[in-house]
């Protein structure tokens, strides 16, 4: 049922909006929105009918309040006939224009009018009255004013046909069968009757949209069904479709009501911004359900920067349907919606080069969302800063640092400096350097050397093709041996593992060959103390060492 109390709340609104309207009667209200400025040469028309919007609501809004000896000034007539015939045909206008009159009012709000096929400069053709075989074009025509200049009236051609209209709607009406109470009185220029008659609609309106989208419903059940997954938006559309159809139900069955017309303008402005709303909440549910799938489905091929690419695309079509919705909305209600548009570029184009350092952000976080060259998740190197990149948004991307701190890049650094992808790597390189003693002979490194690639060809996450041990240095203090290769893992604990392990087995069979690692400090020996002959008893005590000097031996003894 919420989504039932929804649609009536946005009715409920829009008849809202359409009392407030027509309850402000004074004339300035209406015209001092859409008026043109006059220029300063020509005066003002007191009574607004500078432009054809201005001299139809105008009338409309005098013959309303009463005051039909004013709405007399809006017709085509000398003074003679103003003073002798005005307050009655003002008035039998009112009455012709609000029961025959079809169709909405949308006069011109320029001075000169709007150009129309088949009608002459200056005057205007509004639409037309018709009342069972009787029918008067509503015309207005543009004639000159001694005190104003040029202004609009309605045109003699229109007033002739008026008592013959007049006396056919009041044979016609139907307020002759209701109690007399709901007819004489009224409220916002409108019979109590027609406010009851509304405000009836609106569950019938509702109830009807309710049925429409159920047997809608029955088809796209029965497709979902059958393919085994939602084929269609339906649940995100159903709300904002009731609200739309309901809108529309409701004005189609307002329309035999007969309101008035200035009271119907203000009804068919409202319920146009709830169709302008319902359309616009179906066509964002739409955008977000089929950017939901493309999503998804990026992320379930592993392109995580087109999922990436997508929410921000997102956000970019949301606030541009809600932007083409509130212009939408300005129009219907009247607003010169060309001096807003020009506005708004002349306003894009100021914010632009005030916002370029924005703007760069904006499009350097598309383009690295669109290379993929960084994911959300990934540990990456950005300058001298290495962290996980937690969201790539619109205008920056925010990293954990090692250092457990939030980092904030703007997208167009991160577009223009390196960047190194550290998750990405498919091996992870080894590379270190042993520092032998110096006083290690070429036999020891020998020995060292061929251990030292044993290790490494033997050991299961070491790839074998890129092992690389050789001699690099002899140094004042040490012997170098540089040791390179790639463990065959992406995740960096078990590369530090794996790392460990072979720096132990290095240190092990070091140790047991008869030299030693060099030490950070210098050692000096002199000739004949005790710690040259320890070194040397140790020396010759050692199998390694014995088994060294053997080959050497035997080396010589095959040369010679």
């Amino acid at each position: 049922m919420s989504n039932y109390w929804r649609a009536v709340f946005w009715l409920a609104s829009s008849f809202a909006v359409s009392l407030t309207a027509t309850a402000q009667n004074p004339l300035t209200q209406i015209l001092q929105p859409s008026s043109p400025s006059n220029s300063s040469k020509t005066p003002a028309d007191e009574f607004g009918r500078d432009t054809p919007y201005g001299t139809v609501f105008g009338f409309l809004q005098a013959a309303e309040a009463g005051n039909y000896s004013i709405a007399a000034q809006y017709l085509e007539m000398n003074n003679a006939r103003r003073q002798s015939e005005g307050d009655t045909l003002a008035m039998q206008l009112k009455v012709a224009m609000d029961r025959s009159f079809a169709g909405n009012l949308k006069p011109s709000k320029q001075p000169e009018g709007a150009p129309q096929e088949d009608v002459p400069i200056n005057r205007q053709n509004l639409g037309t009255m018709s009342a069972g075989d009787i029918e008067a074009p509503l015309e207005l025509v543009r004639v000159p004013e001694p005190n104003a200049g040029k202004i609009w009236l309605i045109s003699a051609e229109t007033l002739e046909k008026v008592p013959e209209l007049y006396d056919q709607v009041e044979a016609r009406q139907m307020e002759t069968r209701l109690p007399k109470w709901v007819v004489r009185h009224q409220l916002a220029g409108m019979p109590l009757w027609q406010w009851f008659a509304l405000i009836l609609l609106i569950p019938v309106a509702t109830g009807a949209a309710w049925l429409l989208l159920l047997v809608l419903q029955i088809p796209v059940r029965w497709w979902e069904h059958r393919h085994g997954q939602p084929a269609t938006p339906w649940n995100s559309v159903s709300g904002p479709a009731w609200l739309l159809i309901a809108s529309l139900v409701h004005r189609v069955l307002a329309g035999y009501l007969g309101m008035p017309l200035l009271q119907r303008h203000y009804y068919i402005q409202a319920t146009a911004v709830a169709v302008i709303i319902g359309a616009n909440w179906i066509l964002w549910r739409v955008i977000r359900w089929f950017l939901w799938r493309f999503r998804t489905r990026a992320l379930a091929r592993g392109h995580g920067g087109t999922g990436s690419l997508i929410a921000l695309g997102e956000r970019i079509v949301k606030a541009a349907v809600i932007l083409m919705a509130v212009f939408s909305v300005l129009g219907v209600l009247g607003f010169n919606m060309t001096t807003a548009l020009a506005g708004l570029g002349i306003g894009g184009i100021a914010i632009g080069f005030g916002a370029q350092q924005t703007i760069a952000n904006l499009f350097g976080g598309v383009s690295v969302l669109g290379d993929e060259v960084i994911r959300v998740g990934d540990v990456c190197k950005f300058g001298d800063r290495t962290g996980t990149v937690e969201d790539i948004g619109l205008r920056s991307t925010r990293v954990r640092t090692e250092e457990r701190t939030l980092l904030a890049i703007p997208n167009g650094t991160v577009a223009t400096i390196n960047v190194e992808n550290l998750s990405r790597r498919d091996k992870m390189l080894f590379k270190t350097v042993l520092g032998l003693h110096a006083d290690t002979t070429s036999d020891h490194v020998r020995y060292v050397l061929s251990e030292v690639r044993a290790v490494l060809e033997k050991h299961q996450k070491v790839e074998t093709q890129t092992v690389r041990v050789r001699l690099t240095e002899l140094a004042a203090g040490s012997t170098n041996v540089e040791l390179v290769c790639y463990i065959l893992t992406r995740d960096f604990n078990e590369f530090a593992a794996v790392r460990e392990d072979l720096l132990l087995r290095i240190m092990n069979f070091v140790e047991d060959s008869g030299t030693n690692l060099a030490p950070p400090s210098q050692t000096l020996y002199l000739s004949g103390s005790p710690a040259t002959k320890v070194l040397a008893d140790q020396d010759q005590s050692e199998s390694p060492a014995k088994q060294i000097a053997a080959s050497a031996r035997a080396k010589k003894s095959a040369e010679s």
